[in-house]
């Protein structure tokens, strides 16, 4: 809640499947490690194929990783959806950027950028969107 424990970027032309999703998971798990929070961390992951696949469950299971389920007909319950990437996109307005690195570097400096109370903030709106989902027998969809 308090920030991102863990970034990654792809080169243009790649990809995400399943292999890729567990290197990231891998990374992610060490780094959790190092500030202490893999005990009390939970994972939410959308539907995507490379996050559904036998092997990235196979993965999560050995890695014991706890995954939050994510309902198939609700895909704005990812709080980097409805809050982190509406905010970031407001901030990214306007900016040019002469290559990759540039943007890279823009991204990390907002994100380090925010307060634990902006990340607080999407985990707290998850919650009031996870009731509402609830509420709705897995069938809610923001408007």
């Amino acid at each position: 809640m308090e920030g991102v424990v863990h970034m990654e970027f792809l080169k243009q032309g790649q990809t995400v499947n399943s292999e890729r999703d567990i290197s990231t998971l891998l990374a992610l798990k060490l780094k959790l490690r190092r500030v202490r929070l893999d005990k009390d961390a939970i994972l939410q992951h959308d539907n995507a194929r490379p996050h559904t696949s036998h092997q990235t469950q196979k993965a999560l299971r050995q890695m014991e990783l706890t995954t939050l389920p994510h309902p198939s007909y609700s895909p704005d319950l990812a709080p980097s959806d409805y809050h982190l990437f509406p905010q970031f996109k407001k901030y990214l307005k306007g900016h040019h950027y002469d290559n990759d690195e540039e943007v890279i570097a823009d991204v990390r400096r907002w994100c380090r950028g925010q307060s634990p109370e902006f990340f607080a903030d999407g985990v707290r709106q998850l919650v009031k969107r996870w009731r509402l989902c609830v509420d709705c027998d897995g069938d809610y969809v923001e408007k």
